[in-house]
């Protein structure tokens, strides 16, 4: 069954259940036109509250791990009761809970966010951020890791691997000051920078908060070396805009098919995931045309709704058909974007370069109303052709590559591009292979997970996809 057909169902069931407890819930996860399901709307905190336990009754992976006693109203809202049900997400061969994503959102909220439009920072209480991300590339050298084009920070003319050296005045960007450099980069309104760039010079920069759009396609090029042309993609989010990022790929792919690349790189490093669709639309692209009509991947639901488990098969579109591709990835590179490495790998040789594991996020969710909330409680695994999910400590790495946060986008020596060339045109990754890796340091690891952690991580399936 379609996955629209699956929430219409839940829906109807859902909304029978909640009739039956004092019509508490709000279930408009879907926009049908049959059968028609009344929407309920909670009146109190409390209603949203049950209603949203209700549901996940019904739809979470690990349902059955939910205890009879467990108190809805023992939470301030969806959010907390949301976080509070994944430690009951026990699954075999893995000693913790392996949820980490369940979450709820106000609609306005996720509509805003889901389409690629910054609009409100709830956390902070202010309209729109600053569009610039940082990360630690040591300790006590803070750099900027990407930049949104039409952000304040893109406008300013901002740049990816240039140096943070003051925040508001303060010298003190260490990783035992991580809560400062948060607050101050993505949870307020008005900040000055100075910046350190390339050729030595300083920049002081104060930015405002505002709205934008973001574009996810940051970059992409075509690097002509010895015998080969390398097709480079940086690809930021599968949230957004879909059709602007339909139309982006449609040029990229026709530019890259074009020009005859012998070969691709899809930097996926910070990608943290979004549309299941719009991975679908990438994959169809990039599989090998042998691969057509042939099984991308499976969703599997709880074993209460184990009918609407799914199917999806490739549909190849565009003229370009390689063997292998080159994937750049970190541990901020999840969901969406592992589901695209999964489900290529049956077909191609599908080499992963980067600092680390990828994130490990085999699963998803969708939107489900409750009230003027929506709640995302883990719904489905996804498993490829050859069986293969349930990657909750991440896909390895072929070559480890520390981060080249120290070059900005598409430089040929910045360090995991440079891999990436490397191995294309000597058939070998550089000389050391893993051994010339460096272990970062466990302070800036655990400085940049704080860093990265206000950025979207998940799959959001098929259904309510505009």
């Amino acid at each position: 069954m379609k996955p629209q057909n699956f929430i219409l169902a839940l829906a109807f069931v859902t909304t029978l259940i909640i009739f039956s407890a004092c019509k508490k819930a709000d279930v408009n996860a879907a926009a049908p036109s049959t059968p028609t399901v009344n929407p309920v709307t909670p009146t109190s905190m409390n209603q949203v509250l049950d209603s949203s336990l209700l549901l996940s009754r019904e739809i979470y992976l690990w349902y059955n791990q939910i205890p009879s006693t467990f108190n809805a109203a023992s939470y301030a809202d969806p959010t907390k009761l949301m976080e509070a049900i994944r430690q009951y997400s026990v699954e075999s061969g893995f000693s913790a809970p392996v949820d980490k994503w369940s979450f709820a959102m106000k609609k306005k909220d996720w509509d805003n966010e889901s389409n690629g439009l910054v609009m409100s920072n709830t956390t902070a209480n202010i309209t729109g951020d600053f569009g610039i991300s940082v990360f630690f590339r040591a300790e006590g050298d803070l750099r900027v890791r990407s930049v949104e084009k039409a952000s304040p920070a893109g406008e300013a003319g901002i740049h990816r691997s240039w140096r943070v050296l003051k925040i508001n005045g303060n010298t003190n960007l260490t990783t035992t000051n991580s809560t400062f450099i948060l607050d101050n980069v993505y949870n307020s309104s008005n900040t000055s920078f100075t910046f350190g760039k390339p050729d030595g010079s300083t920049a002081d920069i104060t930015l405002n908060a505002a709205t934008y759009k973001t574009q996810p396609v940051y970059l992409d090029t075509i690097y002509n070396l010895s015998t080969k042309r390398i097709g480079y993609l940086v690809f930021n989010s599968f949230l957004g805009d879909t059709t602007q990022m339909y139309n982006n790929f449609q040029r990229v792919f026709s530019k890259f098919a074009s020009q005859d690349i012998t070969d691709i790189a899809i930097d996926l490093r910070y990608n943290g995931g979004g549309y299941v669709s719009v991975q679908d639309k990438l994959a169809d692209m990039l599989v090998s045309s042998s691969a057509n009509n042939s099984l991308m991947f499976k969703e599997q639901f709880n074993d209460k709704n184990s009918q609407y488990n799914a199917a999806t098969n490739f549909q190849k579109t565009g003229s370009l058909n390689l063997s292998r591709i080159y994937f750049i990835v970190s541990n901020s590179t999840a969901s969406a974007s592992e589901l695209l490495i999964n489900n290529l790998k049956p077909y191609m040789d599908v080499q992963l370069v980067g600092p680390s594991n990828t994130y490990g996020k085999p699963v998803g969710f969708f939107p489900i109303g409750v009230g003027d909330w929506y709640i995302f409680p883990v719904s489905f695994r996804s498993i490829n052709k050859n069986g293969t999910g349930n990657y909750f400590n991440g896909l390895p790495v072929n070559n480890r590559v520390a981060d080249g946060l120290d070059k900005d986008w598409g430089d040929v020596t910045e360090s995991c591009l440079a891999s990436v060339l490397k191995r294309v045109t000597t058939s070998s990754y550089r000389p050391g292979g893993n051994s010339e890796f460096t272990e970062v340091p466990a302070a800036v690891k655990n400085s940049n997970a704080v860093l990265d952690a206000p950025f979207f991580k998940g799959a959001i399936g098929n259904a309510l996809r505009p």
